[in-house]
């Protein structure tokens, strides 16, 4: 769904705005408020409604959300002198005042359509409580936790929220965070792959998944291998993005276990801090990150994990190994990898698809493990994916 209005246009599935045929990067407060201000054009949009809409109810200050207003006033080419496209309703609110029309019928766009989510909780095997939401609109699909998530955070985060938007338009996206991790129990008893596993199962379960498809990235990876092994008749399809079948301790070289004992102790020494570690963790990651998207690295360092969770978290990932699994899962299968992913290198991508039966590998011109919609290889990884789920669905 595209909104358009004067010389600019928003675009709710690629998450990206644009002026005078421009992209203009928008924080992702910014582009939530122009989304809301565009779904009710002419209308008064009351700063209570802001409040409970773009930050869910939250107490905040006055000043966060003038300054919100004052920086997409600068995107649209207005100003607070002027109010050519955003109207100050004195004491109550503000009124968008350019025409708007759609490239769709008219209506809410399905990757919009739940902005407001609803968390719920499961409860795994032992007994840990694991947060979990779902949005969007379609035929269900299970996003597999994975290492620094947190619900809340996702859902604003430059880096998350286009992929779970573009992803939202075609599917209902049941969405975790791992134990030990985001709005998860925070002292799980273990962080074993048969843990994790069993995690998955609990969320499955709780939001009515009957047979579905996973898309899973980095350690999800195995973890979805597992669950459709043990599984086949539940899973219809995987995305496996950025994964392995071998951990960093045991892939047998002694450069990568060096490296899971150097991220393990970046970890460690400054976890959370804007630092060297956070640049050098940035740059293992996603290189090719900008200072927005790495500021918020930080930020969800701090909001998802401790350090110590996140240690005990990343030693027990770097020692999954499902290599003897993989030629058991029934599944179709679209392996996507990076070609140049210093996490997970291409040769667990072509690990994965050479053995799982009949798995299709799609390596994309990126070295970023971390999925960044600015990288030109990003479209490349939602369109394959996209498109393989729904030729799970019987899509043309």
């Amino acid at each position: 769904m595209i909104y358009r209005f004067a010389d600019c246009a928003l675009d709710l599935v690629a998450h990206e705005f644009s002026r005078a045929g421009v992209r203009v990067a928008l924080e992702p407060q910014v582009f939530d408020l122009l989304a809301l201000f565009v779904h009710h054009p002419g209308e008064l949009v009351t700063q209570d409604r802001i409040f409970q809409e773009i930050w869910h109810g939250r107490i905040v200050s006055d000043a966060a959300l003038s300054s919100r207003i004052a920086a997409l006033r600068r995107a649209l080419g207005d100003s607070g002198r002027t109010q050519t496209m955003l109207e100050t309703v004195p004491r109550c609110g503000f009124r968008f005042l350019p025409p708007v029309s759609t490239d769709a019928p008219a209506g809410p766009p399905a990757a919009a359509a739940d902005r407001a989510q609803r968390i719920r909780v499961a409860r795994s095997a032992d007994g840990t409580r694991i947060a979990y939401a779902t949005t969007g609109q379609g035929p269900p699909l299970l996003r597999a936790g994975h290492f620094l998530t947190h619900l809340e955070e996702d859902w604003k985060s430059p880096i998350w929220r286009p992929l779970l938007d573009r992803l939202g338009a075609q599917s209902s996206v049941t969405r975790y965070d791992q134990r030990g991790t985001g709005l998860s129990d925070a002292a799980p008893p273990a962080y074993g792959l048969a843990a994790l596993v069993a995690d998955l199962g609990a969320v499955a379960d709780a939001a009515d998944l009957d047979r579905f498809p996973i898309f899973a990235a980095s350690q999800g990876v195995p973890v979805s291998i597992a669950y459709a092994v043990a599984h086949p008749d539940r899973i219809s399809g995987l995305v496996l993005y950025g994964g392995y079948a071998q951990g960093r301790a045991v892939r047998g070289t002694a450069e990568e276990r060096a490296t899971a004992e150097a991220v393990l102790t970046m970890v460690r020494e400054g976890w959370g801090r804007s630092s060297a570690f956070a640049d050098s963790f940035a740059t293992l990651f996603m290189p090719d990150a900008n200072a927005e998207e790495r500021s918020g690295l930080v930020r969800m360092q701090l909001s998802s994990a401790s350090a110590e969770n996140a240690v005990a978290l990343r030693r027990a990932i770097d020692g999954f190994d499902v290599t003897d699994l993989l030629d058991r899962v029934r599944a179709p299968v679209l392996v996507i990898h990076a070609q140049g992913d210093a996490v997970h290198p291409l040769s667990q991508g072509r690990m994965l698809a050479a053995g799982i039966p009949g798995a299709q590998l799609v390596v994309i011109d990126s070295r970023n493990h971390v999925p960044l919609p600015q990288d030109p290889a990003w479209e490349g990884m939602m369109g394959a994916a996209i498109g393989f789920l729904g030729g799970l669905r019987g899509e043309a």
